[in-house]
């Protein structure tokens, strides 16, 4: 790897962190028959989240969603538009984005206009896509000791970017909230990632 400026290089996800996935996967979801049980924010694994979705068939609708027209689509996360934006035309940031979304190329294609249309042409620098639901360390390890920022919703891959270097970033959901690790904070939004990063507060 041989990229400028590693110190205005911040690493992202995409699905929790900067798109709100779960909320328009939910709705896909129930227009296709499937209700939210009462304590779907609590857990990671989606077949605890609808009643009528069992545990092989959970990453066969993922795949099968992030692979429709819906992925193009995706809202931001809560404050994430506004805090990016910052990072990248206040303060000179560049983001590269290492999703699991999918391989397929129409996906990969939605992905980066998803990104692109809500974040700005210029920000992402590079947007590496993942098969659906693939682990990150083999991605992560090309950024190796080089201190950059990660920031990931999954504790799996935050520490899997902690043991290669960077600083990690969990991004507070129902299913992590309780995650604790001395070096990897857990933030809430945005902000909170803004101030971090600026070590300024907002």
């Amino acid at each position: 790897m041989n990229y400028k400026n590693l110190d205005k290089l911040i690493l992202v996800d995409a699905d929790g962190v900067l798109l709100d996935w779960e909320w328009a996967f939910s709705v896909w979801m129930q227009e296709r028959g499937y209700t939210l049980t009462a304590d779907n924010k609590k857990s990671y694994y989606l077949h605890h989240h609808y009643n009528e979705l069992s545990l092989e068939d959970a990453p066969k609708m993922v795949r099968q969603f992030n692979e429709s027209a819906a992925i193009g689509f995706l809202p931001p996360l809560r404050d994430a538009m506004f805090y990016v934006k910052r990072l990248h035309e206040e303060h000179g940031y560049r983001f590269h984005c290492i999703t699991s979304v999918s391989l397929d190329k129409n996906a990969i294609k939605l992905r980066e206009k998803n990104l692109s249309k809500l974040f700005g042409k210029t920000t992402f620098e590079r947007v590496v896509c993942l098969d659906t639901g693939a682990p990150k360390d083999e991605a992560l390890a090309e950024y190796q000791d080089t201190g950059c920022w990660w920031i990931e919703d999954k504790p799996e891959n935050a520490l899997a970017g902690h043991q290669a270097g960077l600083r990690s970033l969990l991004i507070e959901h129902g299913h992590n909230m309780h995650y604790r690790h001395d070096h990897i904070p857990l933030v809430k939004n945005w902000r909170e990632v803004y101030a971090l990063i600026t070590d300024q507060s907002v």
